[in-house]
């Protein structure tokens, strides 16, 4: 089992980078899945215990200027490490001027992820600045617990509004309650509200837009013959929903959410060669 890569355009490594500091806001501790063309961050908290799970992948030839995997076996070419993503990202945070930067699996006195970091330097030598990062390889016998969870049929899909406006509502809804209630409809529009013994307080926002798939006849088959006003909404822990939108640096160029009334609430956001979904429970 072998893994190396190395980075050497500094936009492709800021970008990871970006990319491992929004994980590191989510999961503190995450699966990471690598395959021959793309990696994968995994956090699968059991929805059915109120915990939320993600799954991002990311196209290692948007970012690497070398990628060489020999995986657990020939017909298993994949390598699956457990891994606290906030020491991937404290180990970048020192290569922001680097001229490259290479990743490599090692075992020494037990498995690492050794991140070496070249730094341009006065003199004709380079420093080199090392981390190892302790893994867990995970056995083959459990990679299957780490699939790409299934969509469950929802009953709204939408596109989110601005994601700092949208950020900025629920910090200060955050100190008022702990529950949120997002709802949508297929006519674009979407509210958050949150209510309380002593405050009701609701956001509207309007034309946002649906995805196509949302209307479109047979593939979603329950929006067929319905009413495109009517509200689907799930009530979310606030805290889950602001950890998402505070750690934000994919910086997505389409953003959405897929509500399933009363039961999840499925966030999308895609970047060029970056997909980041993001599943929370309902509160019952």
């Amino acid at each position: 089992m072998r893994f190396r890569a190395k980075i050497v355009d500094l936009a492709c490594l800021n970008h990871f980078s970006r990319i491992i500091n929004t994980i590191a806001r989510l999961a503190k501790t995450c699966i990471l899945r690598l395959t021959v063309c793309k990696l994968y961050f995994i956090l699968s908290d059991k929805v059915a215990n109120g915990g939320a799970s993600m799954w991002c992948e990311l196209s290692q030839g948007n970012f690497f200027d070398e990628f060489q995997l020999e995986g657990v076996a020939a017909e298993h070419n994949e390598i699956y490490l457990e891994l606290v993503p906030e020491n991937l990202s404290r180990a970048l945070k020192t290569a922001q001027n680097a001229k490259a930067v290479k990743i490599k699996l090692t075992n020494k006195h037990c498995p690492c992820l050794r991140v070496a970091v070249e730094l341009p330097s006065l003199s004709s030598s380079s420093r080199i600045v090392t981390h190892d990062i302790p893994v867990g390889v995970i056995p083959r016998r459990i990679w299957n617990d780490f699939r790409e969870p299934s969509v469950p049929d929802f009953d709204v899909s939408i596109y989110l509004p601005v994601l700092k406006t949208m950020k900025s509502v629920v910090e200060r809804m955050k100190n008022l309650s702990s529950f949120i209630v997002i709802e949508a409809n297929l006519s674009g529009e979407m509210n958050l509200k949150i209510e309380t013994d002593l405050v009701s307080v609701t956001t509207h926002f309007k034309d946002l837009g649906n995805p196509p798939w949302a209307l479109e006849d047979g593939c979603q088959s329950s929006t067929q013959g319905r009413d495109l006003e009517s509200m689907a909404e799930a009530c979310i822990d606030i805290k889950k929903l602001q950890q998402l939108l505070a750690g934000q640096q994919v910086n997505p160029t389409k953003a959405l959410c897929n509500i399933v009334r009363k039961r999840i609430v499925h966030f999308i956001l895609l970047h060029e060669e970056v997909s980041l979904q993001y599943f929370i429970p309902a509160i019952a």
